[in-house]
């Protein structure tokens, strides 16, 4: 069903006023989260990848 884009414009417009905008301290604090928790993620995986491949290694060496 084709509408007329001004009134699509408008209830747009409409729909955008409802939404509840976080404030600069929220966007802040949140972004140090994320910020954060991909960095503790990051070492997290760097650990990991560190044992298993120490892991892998001492496996694979056994059959020299």
């Amino acid at each position: 069903m084709a509408k007329n884009p001004f009134v699509f414009a408008q209830e747009v417009r409409t729909e955008v006023a409802k939404v509840t905008w976080p404030t600069w301290k929220e966007v802040w604090i949140t972004t140090v989260m994320v910020l954060i928790m991909v960095s503790l993620a990051a070492i997290f995986f760097m650990i990991a990848d560190q044992i298993l491949g120490w892991v892998v290694n001492q496996i694979l060496s056994l059959g020299r």
